[in-house]
């Protein structure tokens, strides 16, 4: 079993990684003496692992489920209130425990639910996707959609500890691995070019589930994220650098309806362009924007989209959080390995949209 510390001064916490742990939680949320436990998953994981996982919460305290749809259409608003009726009807105060159980849509939305009902109660994630176990179930970002805009509405607001069970992968489609690996991939890219040339070196083992490339490739991505967090929990600066494909995968969700593409499908699309503009603003040369692209295809994501406006793209990227003053803020590589923010010239960003198949 391997830990990971989130070195917060005010709330710091563990990652806990290890094939298994989903029968053992109760060991990770006993130290926190819940007064009532709460648990939230969705339609798809509650039929897998919600019965184990709500025996282990009750041999701590009385549990109650809560079963959300599934997918990233489930985030929104609505479903946030599902979860806070869900909690007032069980009776929970500011001693119980949220328990989120599922991917990523499933741990914002229980997290953003935990983090204002009663002005903030604990959660615990327990992320049962690659996505999640290597990203967003870390550093404290939950939220939901608005209809122009990815996670435009949450709030930070931390785990108390993190269980990752690699085990549950094994129950993954191909494209929910895949989409994680996307996220895997942009880790490396901004923050560790070794990890990034390993990645890709273990793309066939990650794919096939091997359990030590596994284990590595989570272990290795949270180390990254936690550090940064650690340095920048609330984005002020550093933490930004995280976002390295997202400005543009955002977009390509929020042109698409949220849902046609998965969000580790869209990073995936938008590390490629982030590697593109990176070319175009004079940083990376076209052998790097090559091996960004292949490592994205090796990990069966898709490195382009076809048809999608230019000019609905860059509208859409200018209601993008890190937008300052109506100017966008791109992500993007000084080499592979080392991320920077910088704005860019709209006509630079329109070549790159047009290299990618946009119109």
């Amino acid at each position: 079993m391997q830990r990971i510390s989130v070195d917060l001064a005010a709330r710091p916490y563990d990652i806990w990684i290890a094939p298994g742990l989903i029968g053992r939680l109760e060991q990770f949320i006993a130290p926190l003496v819940p007064t009532s436990i709460h648990l939230v998953t969705n339609t798809v994981v509650a039929p897998l692992y919600a019965d184990p996982v709500r025996r282990a919460c009750e041999r701590v305290a009385p549990t109650a489920l809560c079963v959300i749809a599934d997918g990233e259409s489930a985030k929104t608003l609505q479903t946030v209130a599902q979860v806070i009726d869900a909690l007032v009807q069980a009776r929970a105060d500011r001693g119980s425990v949220v328990v989120a159980l599922g991917g990523g849509v499933v741990g914002d939305i229980a997290g953003f639910a935990a983090s204002v009902f009663m002005r903030g109660v604990r959660v615990v994630q327990v992320p049962t996707t690659l996505l999640a176990q290597v990203d967003s179930a870390v550093g404290g970002k939950t939220g939901v959609n608005h209809a122009s805009s990815k996670n435009l509405i949450g709030a930070f607001h931390q785990p108390s500890v993190v269980v990752s069970d690699t085990s549950v992968l094994r129950s993954l489609p191909e494209r929910e691995l895949s989409a994680g690996l996307a996220e895997v991939l942009k880790h490396g890219l901004l923050a560790d070019s070794e990890y990034f040339e390993r990645t890709v070196s273990d793309l066939p083992a990650l794919l096939e589930l091997n359990d030590e490339a596994l284990a590595a490739a989570i272990a290795r991505s949270c180390q990254i994220k936690a550090r940064i967090v650690g340095r920048d929990e609330r984005e002020s600066g550093e933490r930004a650098l995280l976002n390295l494909g997202h400005t543009f995968g955002h977009a390509i969700e929020a042109l698409t309806g949220f849902g046609r593409w998965l969000h580790g499908e869209a990073v995936g699309c938008g590390l490629c362009l982030a590697g593109d503009l990176s070319s175009r603003l004079g940083l990376i040369g076209p052998p790097e924007v090559e091996r960004i692209t292949q490592a994205v295809a090796q990990a069966r994501l898709p490195a382009r989209i076809e048809g999608l406006s230019k000019a609905a793209a860059i509208q859409a990227m200018r209601g993008d959080k890190k937008t300052h003053a109506g100017r966008i803020r791109f992500v993007v590589l000084e080499r592979i390995g080392h991320a920077i923010q910088r704005e860019a010239p709209d006509a630079l960003v329109e070549a790159t949209l047009s290299a990618a198949g946009y119109r």
